[in-house]
């Protein structure tokens, strides 16, 4: 029977999740991927196999009490009913934040998960639910190791001064400072590279991990330089309902003149804005692109101005940009976006090839251009996969 890695990215009402087979090294394609969503309603779970047959889609009979930790020992008894020559070896998970303390994965024990809690006041919306799910799966697969692997970890490379905001030291002390997010997408991209962009991998590289959550990272030696996010995932680039980088002001404005306070600014922040605010539709690119509202056309063109702006400065901090790559549902299926953001980056030596882009394409810019541009899938479960598989190689 062989081993395999079970990878999980727990959130507050969904896990999603992805089983990879070892045999002499770790596949790439999972042998099964999938989703329980509705989790604290009306669970349902969705699963397919590796060449993207349905296993199954059905609702879950789950409890209301502690519903994470049922949902998952749903999932592992699934698998095992539904195992076909392999044994799950350990367990990776997406955990968000690891301070500045984890700048690598880690096998988790009781020290380390006290650790996780203590960084919930830093991602709030997100931690919990990551350890939630490994707590959970510790008592479901007892003894099997769990591994937890951080989206902030990427950007510990980052210089001093990129991760400071001009506070007082004391609030600096206390761990308000830029850590970036996305980082086990930009991790895979880095180590892609060499295969798409060969010496030149190691130059001066902008990736555009664009989604309903959206960033950017300067990277030079594959190694990252700067980020679009900063102490959490709403600062930097529009997003599907996030605002992106915002004028404090504008916050002292609403909660003097509107009265709102935390919980009201946080679902504003966090739920109301982006493309779904500015356009009064959708939150959804594909809608947005399609529509032909004078506000769906509003949404998409600040979200390319943003877009662009970003990328100048990133390209300022790094002096110069070798190529730039976007990755994500929107930046690997969203043509018209990659046009006009390539077509207004022309200046620093893109010659964008709008046939190859319509195509989908990897590389979207001419021969012979200084800059360029690539469309590049993303993987972060197998990114969790690899890591995890690591400390059961040891």
């Amino acid at each position: 029977m062989d081993d395999a890695i079970l990878t999980l990215n727990a959130g507050s009402s969904s896990i999603k999740f992805a089983l990879f087979a070892r045999q002499t090294q770790l596949a790439r394609t999972p042998e099964l991927a999938g989703q329980i969503d509705g989790i604290g309603a009306r669970p349902h779970i969705k699963v397919k196999g590796k060449d993207g047959q349905r296993l199954d889609d059905v609702d879950l009979p789950l409890e209301s009490e502690a519903p994470h930790r049922g949902a998952l020992a749903f999932l592992v008894d699934w698998l095992h009913g539904h195992e076909s020559g392999w044994r799950i070896a350990a367990v990776g998970h997406r955990v968000v934040h690891g301070a500045t303390r984890y700048s690598q994965p880690i096998r988790v024990d009781e020290v380390a998960l006290e650790a996780l809690k203590s960084f919930v006041p830093l991602a709030p919306l997100h931690q919990p639910h990551n350890v939630a799910g490994i707590e959970a799966m510790s008592a479901t697969l007892a003894g099997v190791p769990q591994i937890a692997c951080f989206d902030t970890a990427f950007h510990r490379t980052q210089p001093t001064l990129a991760q400071l905001f001009a506070l007082p030291r004391r609030i600096t002390a206390e761990g308000v400072r830029r850590y970036g997010f996305h980082g086990l997408s930009y991790e895979y991209i880095a180590d892609v590279l060499p295969q798409h962009l060969g010496e030149k991998a190691d130059g001066k590289v902008i990736v555009a991990h664009l989604g309903n959550g959206a960033s950017m990272c300067a990277m030079e030696r594959r190694q990252s330089r700067a980020t679009s996010m900063g102490f959490t995932a709403l600062d930097g680039l529009m997003m599907g309902t996030r605002t992106g980088n915002l004028d404090p002001g504008v916050l002292l404005y609403l909660m003097e003149h509107h009265h709102m306070d935390a919980r009201a600014l946080e679902n504003l922040l966090y739920k109301e804005s982006g493309l779904l605010g500015v356009s009064g539709i959708s939150q959804d690119m594909r809608e947005l692109l399609a529509s032909r509202e004078r506000e769906a056309r509003e949404a998409v063109d600040l979200f390319c101005y943003r877009l662009v702006r970003e990328a100048g400065a990133l390209a300022a901090v790094l002096g110069g940009i070798d190529a730039i790559v976007y990755t994500g549902g929107i930046g690997e299926h969203a043509a018209p976006i990659r046009e006009r953001v390539c077509t207004a980056l022309g200046w620093l030596g893109l010659d964008f090839d709008a046939e190859a882009n319509a195509s989908k394409a990897t590389v979207i810019s001419r021969p012979g251009s200084r800059l360029t541009a690539l469309v590049l899938p993303t993987n972060e479960e197998w990114m969790i996969a690899r890591h995890t598989a690591r400390f059961i190689d040891t």
